[in-house]
């Protein structure tokens, strides 16, 4: 009978372990990842942007004037 309850205590244990805790919820891994996401989509068009300006500032090719 000692040996049936010490199984019985075991399994129980174990039960337990389960289902304590089983971390965290996908949902706050969903919110991180959406946050990078805009966080590099504002880079890549500020980058982008001053990409832009800076070709629009090359002065273009003029032929020279023969005199």
């Amino acid at each position: 009978m000692a040996r049936l309850t010490r199984v019985h205590v075991a399994l129980r244990v174990r039960f337990a372990e389960l289902r304590g805790d089983r971390g965290d919820s996908p949902v706050p891994t969903a919110v991180i990842i959406f946050g990078l996401v805009a966080v590099a989509m504002a880079v890549t068009a500020a980058a982008l942007g001053a990409a832009n300006d800076w070709m629009d500032n090359i002065p273009t090719h003029q032929d020279p004037v023969a005199d």
